[in-house]
């Protein structure tokens, strides 16, 4: 005897070998025995053999015409006996059982299964819905095979090409276009931004990584509504001074300024006059918003996306020959020993008679001429007195590093300035510490600790950023730097406090900083009455809390920027071999640009020496690169320009712990470098 069962929802024929109780011993076609319960058998027969019943029944089931089965069903529940008897109009042989159960499992739109053998009509507007959810799908099939074909033919089909950055970065796989994509790509081996490259629906590698980073972080657009510029309170006073900046060539978001007096009684008087936007920018007001929605200023190699609207930057950037509203802080100086006798804040209306930019002075302004006096430029006594008090800012904060147990600055890294111009690229090697960079640099740093303190004196909460020892080992435990609400020293930098203040136009904590200063400087004791944000206020956490979070974004968008810049400077100069120092074991940086390569297996090389590499390949989309080593040095000389400090998990363009200063310049616009300190200023 022949069965034909149902097991696990699949129909299988075989073979009876015994019956035990309410089971049968079967042996399949295959020769692989099981058993079979009495109630899952739907058809006993004798012939034909089980196999040939399983080809009959096979056959029967493609022949069945389902409209008129479905027809002759009517909608009560019936056995597939029974129907087979009307459909085939005499008593169904095994086989037709067989074919008819086959079919009726494999049409579910027409037939609903209500138990073993048992089945129910669909209705008929149900039928009708799915016939025509069935052939959507077909067409729909067919429109996705003509979407593949212009993709393998490296055409972007129309209707992909709005879909085009949500396909890539944030992409509906239930869509044909989805699907189209995801064939296409399997079909020719590649990926789906190569091909989208390869279609013209992205124009560039550079492109992509934009697209990719506005999507994520500007998905309503990079531009700004039009709203009134806010307008500068009345009535503050004129300060006596010719106040000068130090900045990059392309700078315009102007934050910072200088002016210098020599007192009758022989003192000297430093100005150092930051941007107050904060004058005439309230909290929750429209521009304070599209602020706060940003959080800072992006920069990148040759672009950048400003925090603050053009019209509302122009009103208040320290631009030259205008007279500005600015929060001035007031050093007076023994020149003797440069030590500080007073410091006093306010706010008043500050003539800039001068920008000063790095491109023009950095052949005449260095440690040489400074000690000897010679050359001709603007501000040059200005500038001589600036110089030796930031040496003496510089040596307090070393002290007091050392007082913190950590060793000396590190000064004779390079940083690397970006400039791009029509899509060519060059990139310039600057030494780090250079005499404006350090004034800038350690005149932001006085004035950011002596700004925290004033907050903290006050009881008035600001955002600090705080650095000491973390959790781990290490030098200096990573010297991990967190944001946090309260006064606390910044280990890595030499201070007992640190907020940043002075870079207001270009983030989001030095504008809400500026408000606290504005109200300690001008409401003394009574300021936590009045100031903006008030101790504990949960406002001021979660504007800590968004900063990191966007802060994180836009550094990783501008490491992965000036790294395709890198790339495209290789082939741009055609480079083939390369010098590159080691920085860590299997971790080296070009010589001539801020580019980390990783090369696994290396022999073990000095930290610092310099080696020399074949570049093999690189890949701008995917922004990797392939060396070789070909030579490494005889001796163990180190690099004059030796990242002696780098750490495993440092990224490109990541800061390093404690090495703040040049950031203060290096964070102007244009002035991107890749192997800098922790961002500490400006």
């Amino acid at each position: 005897m022949n069965l034909f069962f149902e097991e696990s929802g699949d129909f299988k024929v075989g073979s009876v070998l015994s019956q035990a109780g309410e089971a049968y011993q079967v042996e399949m076609p295959s020769g692989k025995r099981t058993k079979v319960k009495v109630k899952d058998v739907l058809v006993q027969y004798e012939k034909p053999s089980a196999q040939e019943l399983m080809d009959g029944a096979k056959a029967i089931a493609a022949d069945v015409d389902f409209e008129f089965l479905w027809e002759v069903a009517g909608q009560d529940e019936f056995g597939f006996a029974e129907l087979g008897a009307e459909y085939f109009g005499h008593a169904p042989q095994p086989v037709e059982s067989a074919g008819l159960i086959l079919a009726l499992h494999g049409a579910p739109i027409y037939f609903y299964k209500k138990g073993r053998g048992r089945y129910k009509a669909a209705p008929e507007a149900s039928l009708r819905a799915a016939q025509a959810g069935i052939e959507k799908k077909k067409q729909q099939a067919l429109v996705q095979d003509g979407y593949v074909a212009e993709l393998k033919d490296n055409k972007l089909p129309a209707a992909m090409a709005a879909l085009v950055q949500q396909l890539l970065f944030k992409p509906d796989k239930n869509t044909i276009e989805y699907k189209a994509l995801e064939a296409a790509c399997n079909e020719l081996h590649t990926t789906a931004p190569r091909l989208m490259l390869a279609t013209g629906g992205i124009a560039s590698p550079k492109a992509l990584h934009m697209a990719r980073f506005l999507f994520d972080s500007f998905p309503r657009g990079a531009g700004f509504p039009a709203v009134p510029v806010p307008a500068t309170p009345s009535g503050l006073p004129l300060a006596d001074v010719a106040a000068f900046s130090i900045d990059d060539v392309t700078t315009t978001e102007i934050d910072d300024a200088f002016s210098v007096a020599t007192l009758p009684d022989g003192m000297v008087r430093v100005g150092i006059h930051i941007a107050a936007p904060g004058l005439g920018i309230r909290p929750d007001d429209a521009v304070d918003k599209m602020a706060r929605s940003r959080m800072s200023t992006v920069y990148m190699p040759g672009d950048k996306i400003t925090m603050l609207p053009d019209e509302v930057v122009n009103a208040f950037t320290l631009a030259e020959g205008k007279t500005c509203p600015a929060l001035s802080l007031y050093a007076t100086l023994n020149p003797a020993d440069w030590s500080i006798v007073s410091t006093v804040t306010r706010a008043e209306m500050v003539p800039i008679k001068s920008n000063l930019r790095h491109n023009d002075l950095d052949e005449l302004v260095n440690e040489e001429t400074l000690a000897s006096g010679a050359g001709e430029y603007p501000h040059k006594a200005e500038l001589a007195l600036l110089w030796q008090w930031a040496l003496q800012l510089e040596a307090g904060r070393m002290q007091k590093r050392e007082g913190f147990g950590l060793k000396p600055e590190q000064n004779n890294r390079v940083d690397f300035n970006f400039y791009v111009d029509d899509d060519v690229v060059s990139v310039v090697r600057r030494k780090r510490g250079a005499p404006l960079d350090k004034i800038v640099a350690e005149l932001m740093i006085f004035a950011n600790s002596t700004w925290g303190k004033l907050m903290h004196d006050s009881g008035v909460p600001g955002i600090y950023r705080s650095q000491g020892a973390g959790s781990g080992a290490g030098w200096a435990a990573k010297m991990q730097v967190r944001m946090v609400t309260h006064a606390a020293p910044h280990q890595g930098l030499g201070v007992d406090q640190y907020a940043w203040s002075t870079s207001p136009l270009r983030r989001y904590t030095d504008l809400v900083n500026q408000w606290q200063i504005l109200a300690c400087a001008e409401h003394g004791v009574t300021a936590p009455l009045v100031a903006p944000f008030k101790p504990r206020d949960a406002n001021l956490f979660a504007i800590v809390s968004a900063f990191d979070a966007a802060y994180a974004a836009y550094n990783d968008h501008q490491q992965n920027m000036e790294r395709y810049w890198c790339l495209r400077w290789l082939g741009q100069q055609g480079a083939g071999q390369v010098e590159a120092v080691v920085l860590k074991d299997e971790v080296l940086r070009l010589v001539d640009i801020p580019l980390i390569i990783r090369l696994p297996g290396m022999p073990a090389v000095a930290r610092g020496a310099q080696v020399t590499l074949d570049i093999l390949r690189w890949d701008e989309v995917d922004l990797t690169i392939e060396a070789r080593l070909v030579a490494i040095p005889s001796t163990d000389a180190i690099a004059a320009d030796a990242d002696l400090e780098y750490e495993e998990d440092e990224a490109p363009g990541a800061p390093d712990s404690g090495q703040a200063a040049a950031q203060e310049v290096v964070e102007a616009e244009g002035m991107v470098a890749v192997v800098t300190p922790e961002p500490e200023a400006t």
